[in-house]
């Protein structure tokens, strides 16, 4: 989705924090640095119904047309993370409930509970008021629900959510004696006799079941989503506008199941220039929730990101034009910043903004600027083009970050240990896709699925269909370990996985400072994280990396089974240290020259290769560098510059520090 045929530059807008001279004077700059699009009204609830009942939108349906009569497009948001003092004051029911029992204040933002029926009864009504007042107006080319939902707050453990989780619960078991089954309440006596008595995952002694824990937190995602969905469908009866939400992967949230009813997908970021990695991970796995559509980067900071108490370090210059062409490239609608004028009061006025609260440029308007530039030189390219499917695919799941934050072993990070397997893919130069766990798997040569550690039915399925046409699907580490239920199989370590892998998993135990030394690839590395060791079954797997130190020698935690015309690798440790690191890079490497993958370059770590097609077939390649040490890469074949038309032969073709080079294949 392109929304008009053009690429977006915006910012966050807060008419309600400032007169109109001010606004004028901010659409005035917005112009001259090339901003063509604004976020507004996410805060704003208070402004809108200042005394319950008393609605009035007029203000920002002006500022609206306003924005419009000046080239100014505008998403419209819904104010419901900010609740208004008379839905709280004097309501503690109505409030967020943390794990230990603490009931939220009035304050902040996130403050009440969003599934408290009054609450949901407010928030639909002033979200029914704004889609009328603002939803035929022409400057309205898209919606934001509410503001990034569960930022700052998990599962709530309120009186209204412990009703929602026993009927929850019902609708899930049918009877309680299926739930008693299914996670194994025996334990320490936890048998229940009705759903009313089954706990939320509160204060206790100890740790409580892992079904309990990791359920509640596929109950809390799967209610924020359908609150997500309540909203849609109230705008979507005043307004043809398309839908989304500002996300992450650092929330609280099953982000495929929040954007499966929504319109596109967007998310905020304020990755820094070390974690460049992290910020590609996103537009990677944002461009494949909503396939064939522009992802949108609705936050991201023009210098620094801060608060009251925390500021991080400024952005070198060059840096964020290299973010936005890399995130344009990569399939983003849109590149906008968090804020435009700096808040002069609140809980984040030291961070980062395009304008000073005085009105002055500040530190990151260069770098607006040049973002700005290099849109224009590449928006013509960009929109004849869109983004080639990979041949590698690593799968993510918000599932999975629910399994391990109820079991972190070593208090384990998902975010990171996804994020570091994905660095090694992205620094060998490989096009890749990150898919949600239900994502198409058709048109891919190689699969990872990493730190899954319950493997659905329905994906095994897919993964097996992908393998028998002949895909490579490597598996691990810390993958299939626990059942739906959050449950250890058993019959066998793995469950049905380990049995069509052609293995037996002898053991699983943490290999962390066990001495634990494997083998493969010619690279022996010491071993790490909670484990499985195989043995081939006979007629089986063939084994690839083998244990030579330790508690388990001569054991398997590498193993290849033909399955089809395909392969499964089996990978049940993760290699640790340098070698380690050298041993999955090889690893990578062998699996993609074994699987044909072609859509790969000999890029410099630092810098990306993001492959664009027309629709005349023409091949673009947009080398956008990250590091700001510069890069190169190599041209197999002559090629053209996109923006100056200059021919260029095939050998090295170089990018200066955060710079970008479109180049015209064949």
């Amino acid at each position: 989705m392109l929304l008009n045929k053009k690429l977006y530059h915006g910012a966050c807008l807060y008419p309600e924090l400032w007169s109109r001279d001010v606004l004028l004077q901010d659409i005035a700059t917005m112009k001259q640095a090339g901003i063509n699009v604004v976020r507004i009204g996410e805060f704003a609830w208070s402004v809108f119904e200042p005394e319950e009942g008393r609605i009035d939108i007029s203000s920002f349906a002006d500022v609206i047309k306003l924005l419009h009569e000046h080239g100014i497009d505008t998403v419209m948001c819904t104010p419901t993370p900010t609740p208004p003092i008379w839905l709280s004051h004097g309501h503690p029911e109505r409030m967020y409930v943390n794990e230990h029992g603490i009931v939220m204040n009035h304050g902040a933002r996130q403050h009440a509970c969003t599934n408290h029926p009054y609450f949901r009864e407010r928030a639909a009504i002033i979200t029914e008021h704004i889609a009328q007042a603002v939803g035929s107006l022409p400057g309205v080319i898209a919606w934001q629900l509410d503001n990034e939902f569960k930022a700052h707050v998990a599962e709530c453990m309120c009186s209204t959510c412990k009703d929602l989780w026993y009927h929850w619960l019902e609708e899930r078991y049918g009877t309680v004696e299926r739930l008693n089954e299914a996670w194994g309440t025996n334990v320490w006596s936890q048998t229940y006799q009705r759903f009313d008595q089954v706990p939320q995952p509160g204060p206790a002694p100890f740790l409580h079941n892992s079904s309990l824990r990791t359920m509640y937190q596929r109950f809390s995602m799967e209610k924020i989503a359908e609150f997500a969905d309540e909203q849609a469908a109230i705008i979507r009866r005043y307004s043809a506008a398309p839908i989304t939400h500002n996300s992450s992967v650092a929330f609280h949230v099953d982000n495929e199941r929040l954007f499966k009813y929504l319109d596109f997908a967007s998310f905020d970021t304020y990755a820094s220039k070390e974690n460049a990695h992290a910020y590609l991970f996103n537009c990677d796995l944002w461009r494949n929730f909503k396939p064939g559509t522009d992802f949108w980067i609705m936050e991201t900071s023009p210098s620094y990101a801060a608060s009251l108490e925390s500021y991080a370090t400024p952005h070198p210059s060059g840096y964020v034009k290299a973010e936005a062409v890399a995130a344009y490239a990569l399939g983003a609608g849109a590149f906008c910043y968090w804020l435009w004028r700096q808040q002069r009061t609140g809980s984040e006025q030291p961070h980062g903004s395009v304008v000073s609260a005085w009105g002055e440029p500040t530190i990151g308007h260069r770098q607006v600027l040049e973002v700005e530039a290099a849109k224009r030189e590449l928006e013509a390219i960009l929109l004849e083009t869109t983004p080639v499917q990979a041949e590698v695919a690593m799968t993510y799941s918000d599932t999975a970050k629910a399994y391990l934050k109820t079991e972190p072993h070593r208090k384990l990070d998902h975010r990171g240990l996804v994020n570091d397997f994905y660095h090694r893919i992205l620094s060998l130069g490989i096009h890749r896709d990150v898919l949600p766990e239900g994502g198409d798997l058709s048109g891919y040569k190689l699969l990872f699925t990493p730190f899954l550690p319950y493997v659905s039915t329905d994906y095994l399925q897919r993964a097996l269909e992908f393998t028998a046409r002949g895909g490579i699907w490597v598996v691990g580490p810390l993958t299939g370990g626990r059942t739906e239920e959050h449950t250890i199989h058993t019959d066998a370590g793995l469950g049905e996985l380990e049995k069509l892998a052609g293995v037996k998993t002898v053991f699983t135990y943490p290999m962390d400072g066990t001495g634990s030394i494997g083998r493969a690839f010619g690279i022996s590395t010491s071993l790490s994280l909670w484990s499985a060791v195989f043995q081939p079954l006979e007629g089986g797997a063939s084994v690839v990396g083998e244990i030579s130190e330790g508690l388990t020698p001569g054991l398997a935690f590498i193993t290849e089974q033909q399955y089809g015309q395909g392969t499964i690798v089996m990978l049940g440790s993760m290699p640790s240290g340098e070698d380690g690191d050298r041993l999955l890079h090889q690893l990578i490497r062998h699996y993609a020259d074994k699987a044909q993958v072609a859509l790969q370059t000999d890029v410099t770590p630092g810098t990306i290769v993001a492959p664009r097609l027309g629709a005349d077939g023409q091949t673009v390649w947009i080398v956008v560098n990250l590091d700001g040490c510069g890069g190169s890469v190599t041209l197999t074949s002559p090629g053209k510059d996109a923006v100056t038309g200059d021919e260029l032969s095939a050998g090295m073709v170089t990018v200066e520090a955060f710079g970008y080079r479109a180049i015209s294949l064949g």
